[in-house]
C-alpha cells in the first residue's frame, strides 16, 4: 500500500548506465569485502555486545539510495553482499570502532514484492527495526503497530512536479489546483487523500493510474503535473532521461501541510525489552546520519555498487546520489529538527496532526485506528541524544 508510490525509482532508473560494481561481479551468491578488523570498542555506550542482537537487522522501504545513507555508514570495512537476498551484512561500525555487534541492511521496495515494511516487521521477527512513514504507522496502528524512535529524515522527499516552460505561472500544488490539469498519482498514496480533503486539489483533475513510467509525462509535453521525489526525479528527468533532458518544478507535499517523517520503527509491543539497546544504538545511527551527510562519497559507493549487484531492474549512480544528497541538505529534507540542534527527534504537534488528518481518511475507508492513538503511540524521540546534530 506505501511502498508502491515509490515505483517511479523503479521504472526511471532504468534509463541510465548500471553503476560500476565496487564488490565484485554479479551474481546470486555472496560477496566479501575485504579490509583490516576495526578495533572493538571498549565497555561504554559504543559497546552493543550483549544490549543488542548480535545481527541489528535493519528493513528499508525500497532498494538501495542516498535517503538511506545514514544506515549504510553503519557498515564497517568487511561487508558481505546476498545478491540473491538483496541484503549486505557487516561489522556494526561507530565512529571507527567495531561495537561487537553485526549489522544487516534489506533492500525493500521491489526487493520484497512491494509489501509494507510494517508487515515484514510482523511477518519477521528478526527485524530489529523497519523504516516507516509516520502516515503508514497511523494507518496500521490497530493491527501492525510500529513507534517510531528516530527520524531518519525530517520531511519526506515527496513532490509533485510540473513543466515550468508549459506552466510559467505555477508556483505550487495549489496553484495546479486552480486549473483542471491533471495530476498523475499513484492510487494507493495516503497524501493525495489529503490535498483533496484539504482542498488543494479537486477529485476531478487527479488519475490515480500513474505506473512509475515517465511516457505519459511526456508525451504530453509537461502540460500534466505527476508525483515523484524532489531528490530523484528532477536529476533523472533533465540528466538522464533523453525523451525529456530539461529542467522540472516542483513543491513538496509537506509544504501543504502533510507533515509525515520517514523513520526507524519498532514493533510497539517490543519497546521495553529493546529499550537497553536502543538507548546506544540510536544515537550511533544519528551520528552515522551526520557523519554521511557531512562526508558521503564513501557510502554512496557501496550504494551504488548494491544497487547493481541486486539487479532490480534499475540502476543508481554516482551522480544520482550525489544530487540527492544535495537536495536532501537544499531543501532541509534531511537535518536537525527545526528550532533545535537535534538530528532526528520529533515534533509531538506534527505527529498529532498527521493523526488528525489521517482520521477522516481512514474512517471514511472503513479502518480503525489503535485504541486512543495518540503521538506517543507512533514515535518517540526518549533514545535520541540531543547533542548530535548537523552543525548549524
Amino acid at each position: 500500500m506505501f511502498n508502491a508510490h515509490r515505483g517511479s525509482r523503479l521504472a526511471l532508473a532504468t534509463v541510465g548506465a548500471v553503476a560500476a560494481l565496487a564488490l565484485g561481479a554479479c551474481g546470486g551468491g555472496a560477496t566479501t569485502g575485504t579490509a583490516t578488523a576495526l578495533p572493538a570498542a571498549p565497555d561504554g555506550p559504543l559497546r552493543l555486545k550483549g544490549a543488542c542482537p548480535d545481527t541489528v537487522v535493519i528493513q528499508t522501504d525500497w532498494s538501495p539510495e542516498a535517503e538511506h545513507g545514514g544506515l549504510y555508514q553503519l557498515l564497517g570495512p568487511d561487508p558481505t553482499v546476498d545478491s540473491e537476498h538483496k541484503r549486505v551484512t557487516g561489522t556494526l561500525a561507530a565512529q571507527g570502532q567495531d561495537t561487537g555487534v553485526r549489522v544487516q541492511i534489506r533492500a525493500g521496495g521491489p526487493a520484497i514484492g512491494f509489501q509494507t515494511v510494517s508487515s515484514q516487521l510482523y511477518l519477521d521477527q528478526s527485524i530489529t527495526l523497519g523504516q516507516v512513514v509516520t502516515d503508514e504507522s497511523v494507518s496500521l496502528s490497530a493491527g501492525q503497530p510500529t513507534t517510531a524512535v528516530l527520524a531518519t529524515l525530517d520531511l519526506s522527499p515527496q513532490m509533485i512536479m510540473w513543466d515550468p516552460a508549459a506552466h510559467p505561472d505555477w508556483h505550487s500544488i495549489a496553484d495546479i489546483g486552480r486549473t483542471d490539469t491533471k495530476v498523475l498519482y499513484f492510487q494507493t498514496s495516503t497524501y493525495m487523500q489529503y490535498l483533496l480533503g484539504a482542498g488543494v486539489l479537486r477529485r476531478g483533475q487527479v488519475d490515480g493510474s500513474y505506473d512509475g513510467s515517465p511516457s505519459t509525462f511526456v508525451a504530453e509535453g509537461g502540460k500534466i503535473a505527476q508525483q515523484g521525489f524532489a531528490t530523484n526525479e528532477p536529476y533523472l528527468y533533465q540528466e538522464k532521461l533523453a525523451q525529456w533532458h530539461k529542467p522540472v518544478k516542483f513543491q513538496l507535499v509537506s509544504e501543504t501541510g502533510y507533515p509525515v517523517y520517514p523513520a526507524l520503527s519498532i514493533r510497539s509491543a517490543q519497546k521495553a525489552a529493546q529499550t537497553p539497546c536502543l538507548r546506544k544504538l540510536v544515537p550511533i545511527i544519528q551520528r552515522a546520519q551526520v557523519d554521511y551527510l557531512r562526508s558521503p562519497e564513501g557510502s554512496n559507493k557501496l550504494i551504488t555498487s548494491l544497487s547493481a549487484k541486486y539487479n532490480l531492474g534499475q540502476s543508481y549512480t554516482a551522480a544520482q546520489a550525489k544530487f540527492s544528497v544535495e537536495q536532501q541538505l537544499a531543501l532541509h529534507i534531511a537535518g536537525n529538527q527545526p528550532g533545535t540542534r537535534t538530528l532526528g527527534g520529533f515534533d509531538q504537534a506534527r505527529l498529532q496532526r498527521v493523526i488528525d488528518i489521517l482520521r477522516p481518511i481512514l474512517a471514511a475507508q472503513g479502518k480503525a485506528l489503535g485504541p486512543g492513538l495518540g503521538p506517543a503511540d507512533i514515535a518517540t524521540s526518549e533514545f535520541i541524544d540531543p547533542s548530535i546534530g548537523l552543525a548549524p
